[in-house]
Formats: structure tokens, sequence, C-alpha cells
């Protein structure tokens, strides 16, 4: 572990590199998971009688939206918990 300070730049190794990538990954499933339900809420509103379940598949993926910076933000705090445990070593 190193901290610049002149960059203000942690190094926390390999375990930093395998928490960005989980979350990485988390948040790119979810940015595949808005599109289908928006895809899908399109096509829906092709045919009245879909219409209803359409509404519903976009707001299931507007209600998605707020995950990523829910996953975010609680990147940011695993990676700030990860460092201050690294610290205390």
């Amino acid at each position: 572990m190193s901290l610049n300070i002149n960059e203000l730049e942690l190094d926390l190794g390999q375990e930093h590199i395998i928490i960005q990538r989980r979350y990485e990954a988390l948040g790119a499933l979810n940015d595949f998971l808005i599109a289908v339900w928006f895809l899908i809420g399109s096509f829906f509103f092709l045919s009245n009688s879909l219409v209803e379940s359409g509404t519903w598949l976009f707001i299931v993926g507007s209600a998605q939206l707020l995950i990523k910076p829910i996953l975010k933000l609680i990147s940011l705090i695993h990676v700030s918990k990860v460092y201050k445990d690294k610290i205390k070593q």
C-alpha cells in the first residue's frame, strides 16, 4: 500500500482491483437490465393490450436507474473501509 500525497493516489493493490471489478460488473448487469426493460416496454406500447405492462416495465427500469449511484456510493464506502483497515495494520 502506498499513498502519494502529491497526486492523492492510493494504491490498495490487488484487493482494490477485485472490489472495483465486482462493482463494475454489477453496474454493467444493472445497465443491461435497464436497457432490456425499456426495449421490451417500448415494444409493448405498439399493442394496446400490452400498454399497461409496458408502463410497468418503464417504472421498473426507471427505479433501477437509482441502483447505479447507489452501487457507486457502496463501492466508495467499501474501498474506504479497506483503506482504513490497511492503515490500522
